[in-house]
């Protein structure tokens, strides 16, 4: 009978599970293989494990919910009881986050068939050649046909420059992302002129709300009220000729007395009426970019504990991994089941 190896004692490792650390006893083996022995190793306690799946699980939830390495610590103290954890320890665990980031980011689109995208920019405070800076941040939100919003993309650059959206954009079609039916930005001019290069087929809604933040610095405070009042009546309105009744009603009562909020209005022109040929149910999410700002707003609530962020890859890692993990919620926009019938009304506008 043929040796197939032989013990050599036994080891004890120490494992942090749920109930805090545990002693193992493992048998410690040789197999034998051609020319030289090959120490056998446990499928259910890896070498260099120790802890559980559970703890290092809730470290990365602790993260995700604000905790630096000192309050994760304190945070798990009653979990971990005497086992230790330490910083490298913690930031092991967190670095597996940057796995996922780093698929998503290359992921194929071609399977999406998204219909509307939400483009606009926040910015970070990261730490940066020794210096905390403020980095913008580019962000992508798409609206499946089923009406839930899918992140697609996140971007640090040095600003919100044509050239930085035209390379977001551009690496998204690169991936197989299709040409979607409408596009909702700010007033930014590059991402303007980029999403008209990319798609020039698509439709563009301005965002309303940033175009009254707009009008309302160039008007002067005794008139606000009204102006605003004015304005509402634009895109409140109860349909499209409504609207558009109701912007030449603005140009004419503002033109002479206050021409630079005339001017701002303008310039937003018919691109900020466009939500009014989709569905009456769609005209509250389509006519601002809040589907994003409020994605923006959620990731500034959590970074605010931190002050600032200790790297770019850091600050990606941590706005993918909230939304990743379910602890920012992109819900379905109002109207979707309206989406089947746009589908049907738009086959072939964009391309």
């Amino acid at each position: 009978m043929v040796r197939r190896g032989y013990r050599n004692g036994v080891k004890v490792r120490t494992l942090t599970g749920p109930t805090g650390p545990l002693a193992l006893t493992l048998p410690r083996a040789t197999l034998a293989a051609p020319g030289r022995g090959q120490e056998w190793a446990s499928t259910i306690v890896p070498r260099y494990q120790r802890r559980m799946r559970e703890v290092n699980e809730a470290v990365v939830g602790t993260y995700l919910a604000g905790g630096n390495q000192r309050r994760i610590r304190g945070a798990l103290q009653p979990l971990l009881k005497a086992a230790p954890l330490s910083k490298s320890a913690v930031s092991r665990v967190v670095a597996t986050l940057k796995g996922g980031l780093e698929a998503w980011r290359t992921r194929s689109l071609d399977d999406l068939g998204v219909i509307y995208i939400y483009l606009d920019g926040f910015a970070l405070r990261v730490r940066s050649g020794g210096k905390v800076v403020s980095t913008p941040v580019l962000g992508v939100v798409g609206i499946l046909p089923d009406g839930r919003k899918h992140l697609l993309a996140l971007e640090l650059c040095g600003g919100e420059s044509f050239a930085a959206w035209k390379g977001c954009l551009d690496d998204l079609v690169a991936r197989g992302l299709r040409a979607p039916l409408l596009c909702i930005i700010d007033g930014n001019a590059g991402l303007r002129r980029a999403v008209g290069e990319i798609w020039p087929r698509t439709a563009v809604q301005r965002c309303c709300v940033h175009k009254l933040r707009n009008i309302e610095r160039k008007a002067p405070k005794h008139a606000l009220a009204d102006i605003r009042d004015d304005f509402h009546r634009i895109v409140y309105a109860a349909s499209g000729e409504a609207a558009r009744t109701a912007f030449a009603t603005f140009e004419r009562t503002w033109a002479k007395r206050c021409p630079g909020v005339v001017m701002s209005l303008r310039e937003g022109g018919d691109e900020l009426l466009t939500f009014f040929t989709f569905p009456k149910s769609q005209w509250k999410t389509l006519r601002t970019t809040n589907v994003i700002e409020q994605l923006h707003e959620e990731f500034r609530r959590r970074v605010k504990t931190q002050g600032s962020l200790p790297s770019e890859d850091a600050a990606l890692v941590l706005l993918f991994s909230l939304v990743a993990s379910g602890q920012i919620k992109l819900r379905r926009i109002d109207g979707w089941r309206k989406i089947a019938t746009v589908l049907t009304q738009h086959t072939g506008v964009a391309a």
